[in-house]
């Protein structure tokens, strides 16, 4: 073996060992909480022993409930939303290109750059003078603040997916069927909505998870009554975590993961190659 090929092995293992040690540096932690929602110690700085009483707090405690169920209200709705304006933006994005897209997609982008904590504290004013000045009482409803805090991001994800996949689609398509006199509302119930169907349900995952984790918009938004569940994680961290908080954390990763592997199955199916799929779930 020349000494070329001798440092390229040995370059390949340091590589190993880092590449190792870089993810027990991320996913550690997360493993480490996983195994404490078992705990049945008070806190999370001991372990006392295996205990599924953590995850029987979840419905023993109205507390932890009604945030658990905020979050997925919310999210779900968000999620919806989302997916409906989302939807129609990336249909038009693809069908009605022209110089006025670049513009929209320019705001699509600021949206999606913008700092969470810049929109948090621009809602808050707003949505006070929307729902108290000048008495809309949707606006002072804490999901509803909720709901617009959290699809601002998502309805930009969706956009893109939408237009993206349907950018790869034949007009043509469409265009036979005018040809064939049906109606455009036929036409896009039966062609176009079907061809970006994987993609708007691959938003609408996307979404529900993103809003599950959003905590600095929620933050700022809430109302008292709606306090979503990773607020009332940062409220509880004065009093000390405990294994209930890991337990729903837990939940909350299995439902997230469960989304982006439904999300991944999808767009396989739809005909997406693994590096589309990877830039689908991370936004792009």
């Amino acid at each position: 073996m020349t000494r070329n090929a001798r440092r390229g092995q040995l370059g390949n293992r340091l590589l190993a060992v880092w590449s190792v040690i870089v993810f027990a540096f991320l996913f550690l932690p997360i493993i480490v909480i996983i195994a404490y929602s078992f705990n049945s110690g008070r806190l999370l700085v001991a372990w006392e022993g295996f205990s599924l009483a953590p995850f029987a707090a979840i419905f023993e405690k109205p507390v932890i409930r009604d945030a658990v169920m905020v979050s997925i209200r919310t999210g779900l709705i968000a999620a919806v939303l989302a997916s409906l304006l989302g939807t129609l933006a990336g249909i038009a994005m693809a069908r009605r290109p022209g110089r006025w897209v670049w513009w929209f997609l320019g705001l699509l982008l600021l949206v999606s750059v913008t700092p969470e904590i810049v929109d948090a504290v621009a809602l808050l004013p707003w949505l006070v003078f929307l729902g108290q000045d000048l008495g809309i009482s949707l606006f002072s409803d804490g999901t509803a603040r909720l709901v617009v805090g959290h699809s601002l991001f998502s309805v930009a994800i969706v956009s893109y997916i939408v237009r993206a996949r349907l950018v790869g689609q034949d007009a043509r398509l469409e265009e036979a069927s005018a040809d064939l006199y049906a109606t455009p509302l036929r036409t896009f119930m039966k062609i176009t909505l079907p061809l970006a169907m994987p993609a708007v349900l691959a938003g609408f995952l996307l979404s529900f998870t993103l809003s599950l984790d959003n905590t600095v918009v929620s933050a700022f938004v809430q109302v008292s009554g709606t306090t979503p569940w990773p607020v009332y994680v940062l409220s509880a961290l004065r009093s000390g975590l405990r294994p209930e908080i890991a337990a729903v954390s837990t939940i909350m990763l299995v439902l997230t993961l469960i989304s982006l592997a439904l999300v991944a199955l999808v767009l396989k199916r739809a005909g997406d190659s693994a590096t589309q799929i990877a830039r689908t779930m991370a936004g792009g």
